[in-house]
């Protein structure tokens, strides 16, 4: 039975590798083993040309990459037959050990038929075993509008796990040391035979007397109950950016709970919400303003004094005859881009202004212009019964 490659290893790029870093590396291991580069040891050559080719037509493909990701590694010799348990196909795909823990002892049976076998195992008691990223954490922060145009540095309190001082994490008592797992013998993992309709397979699970790590803590710490980690209440400072918007995360390496087995701590994941503001509004990276104005600035013309949403003012002059709802825009005054350095712009709309009372001087001579733009003076009512 053919055995199961890691096409990002075979490429020698991480998972998280983009489209050009998958070409370049694909080029640089295919001029390398090429046969014909390789002809004191062209059959080795072939072999690994061929690898080569299979792992970049999948990871080079965005659909069969996915697919890979999401299923596993692809065997194009594996029981994909009519007859094979999958049905018509020539090619399945197989659960990896990222995800066999999920589907139990269904995993097992996948992985003692189909090509996993004691390896995929193996693989899974090595990652118990071994260095484990902490959890990450996550948290909401509420920032003005305002913050959010010019960015603000903000104190929040998280609570956190971190690394019992007592026992410097072992959670075994200060002058023991927690010792290897005589049910699972360190690996982590039980293994039992099974009888099935297909016949009897090995299947493996947790154990649960070390809990999957491989070691058990004859005598735990006093402080941390055997965990190893504490809870805590710790203050974060957080600098967030002028620019971002509402629902937008910041990320703080290593600020979440602690790793195990000498891993790295885990993420604080910050999602910021903004409120909304009474005075602007936010369309792209531009701010939406309305300004109001009198009557005689909208037929005269006039210089305003606008106000910023970073406190200043700007001064723009409206030209006479200005209508009510027109927009002028002050370019470079909106939201910073966080990922350019260019800048939105502020873009304001006048609004026209009716007094509603006025003096009797001021009756006359809105009167007064009335008659001399030939328009119907307005005509003094009087009660119903007067």
């Amino acid at each position: 039975m053919a055995e199961k490659k890691d096409y990002y290893e075979v490429l020698g790029v991480s998972k998280t590798a983009t489209d050009d870093e998958i070409k370049k590396a694909y080029r640089k291991l295919a001029k390398k083993y090429h046969p014909d580069a390789n002809l004191d040891n062209k059959s080795e050559a072939e072999k690994k040309f061929k690898e080569v080719n299979e792992a970049y037509e999948v990871l080079s493909d965005s659909q069969k990459r996915k697919m890979y990701d999401q299923f596993g590694t692809v065997d194009p010799q594996g029981f994909g037959g009519a007859g094979g348990p999958f049905g018509g196909g020539g090619r399945y795909y197989s659960y990896t050990s990222s995800n066999w823990d999920d589907f139990g002892d269904l995993g097992d049976i996948f992985s003692s038929f189909f090509g996993g076998g004691f390896g995929g195992q193996r693989t899974s008691a090595r990652r118990n075993n071994g260095p484990r990223k902490g959890e990450d954490l996550n948290y909401n922060m509420d920032i003005s509008f305002e913050e959010s145009f010019l960015g603000v540095e903000k104190e929040i309190t998280i609570t956190r796990k971190e690394v019992c001082k007592t026992c410097n994490g072992t959670g075994a008592k200060p002058g023991t040391n927690p010792v290897k797992c005589t049910v699972c013998g360190g690996t982590g993992q039980v293994r039992q035979m099974q009888n099935t309709i297909l016949g009897q397979v090995q299947t493996t699970r947790t154990c649960s007397a070390c809990h999957g790590t491989g070691e058990v803590i004859p005598t735990p710490c006093e402080e941390c109950h055997g965990k190893g980690t504490e809870r805590k209440s710790r203050k974060v400072k957080v600098k967030i950016p002028a620019g971002i918007m509402d629902n937008q995360t910041v990320v703080l390496r290593e600020q979440g709970n602690p790793g195990t087995k000498g891993g790295a701590p885990g993420d604080l994941y910050i999602t910021v919400r903004v409120k909304s503001s009474s005075i602007y509004k936010r369309e792209g990276n531009n701010v939406i303003c309305n300004i109001p104005i009198t009557i005689t600035q909208a037929t005269l013309g006039a210089e305003l004094e606008i106000p910023m949403v970073d406190g200043s003012k700007e001064k723009y002059k409206i030209p006479d005859g200005t209508q009510t709802g027109t927009q002028f825009t002050i370019r470079g005054k909106g939201f910073k881009n966080l990922n350019s350095s260019s800048v939105g712009n502020f873009i304001f709309k006048v609004v026209v202004q009716t007094p509603r009372k006025l003096t009797k001087e001021q009756r006359e001579l809105l009167t007064k212009l009335a008659q001399t733009m030939n328009e119907q003076p307005p005509i003094k009512k009087k009660g119903i019964f007067g």
